[in-house]
């Protein structure tokens, strides 16, 4: 359960998102490392840039990645950041990824937002769901 001081919005927001991942140097241990270069369209608008770390063998199926990512938008008329924690695992077919907003990341006229946020891929085109919650505007 999400406490907040004051009044709150709590919403939804949806759109797509491009993404382009670039190769980094290997992290210790020879974990791959990617920068996260993203363009959101939709309800939330801005960009979005990160880093992500995998380990595994994707190709078979067996995979982990964590990344951080700093978001610069428009959410619901309000303008500023946040950050999204990423989880992901994928093993035998099935996959979890958790995408959480970071608690006090919020900047701007986004300060004091939290929840999370889900992806799916369909036809190699990406979109997200944004739950959020969102003090109320000054």
């Amino acid at each position: 359960m999400i406490m907040v001081a004051g009044p709150v919005a709590a919403a939804e927001a949806s759109g797509q998102f491009v993404v382009t991942m670039t190769a980094l140097p290997a992290a210790p241990g020879g974990t791959a490392q990617y920068r996260l270069d993203k363009q959101f369209s939709g309800d939330l608008a801005g960009t979005s840039q990160g880093v992500m770390i995998s380990a595994g063998d994707p190709g078979k199926g067996s995979a982990g990645y964590v990344a951080m990512e700093l978001v610069a938008a428009t959410l619901a008329g309000r303008s500023g950041g946040f950050a999204l924690q990423h989880n992901g695992t994928m093993d035998a077919g099935g996959q979890q990824l958790t995408i959480m907003i970071v608690p006090g990341s919020g900047t701007g006229a986004l300060a004091g937002i939290s929840d999370s946020m889900a992806i799916r891929i369909e036809k190699r085109q990406h979109f997200y769901t944004l739950s959020y919650v969102l003090p109320a505007a000054p």
